[in-house]
């Protein structure tokens, strides 16, 4: 059993993540007010911001594969399941209509939450990323289905 000390989320790491999903709820926000022109950027905007939030997400898995205490023998799929997410984000955005890209976005940042849920497990992440990430995601997924919801007739 971790102690209460191992499953504290860092302050930092609690006030940067919330702040970063701050325009996840600024740009769902917009679509949902249903002006025109605030929608459409709104869209654009939730979908560019998602792609680069979950490629980042991809490299803190790449970057707990490198750790010096990682596990060897996996490190080849982890480093592989932990490029996943940007090649996800690039093709929301390259080959998906934004509003397609929304669901896309949403259920890759599910995914990576298992997974990342899955590196706790294994002790491969801090007992506190999964207290951290799970509210975040599902803020995230939320911000990312909204589009889906108020746009499709």
């Amino acid at each position: 059993m971790a102690s209460d000390r191992a499953t504290a989320i860092p302050r930092a790491a609690l006030i940067l993540g919330w702040l970063g999903v701050t325009p996840f709820a600024g740009f769902a926000m917009a679509i949902a007010a249903g002006w025109p022109r605030a929608a459409d950027t709104g869209l654009r905007s939730l979908v560019l911001y998602g792609a680069v939030i979950l490629s980042f997400m991809g490299g803190v898995q790449w970057g707990l594969a490198l750790r010096p205490a990682a596990d060897r023998a996996n490190l080849a799929s982890r480093l592989m399941i932990s490029v996943l997410p940007a090649i996800a984000a690039w093709a929301s955005l390259a080959l998906l209509p934004m509003l397609a890209a929304t669901g896309v976005l949403a259920t890759a940042f599910a995914l990576l939450l298992v997974y990342d849920i899955a590196t706790v497990r294994r002790g491969l992440a801090p007992p506190w990323y999964t207290p951290l990430r799970a509210p975040l995601t599902a803020v995230v997924i939320v911000c990312l289905l909204i589009p889906m919801a108020v746009l499709v007739p």
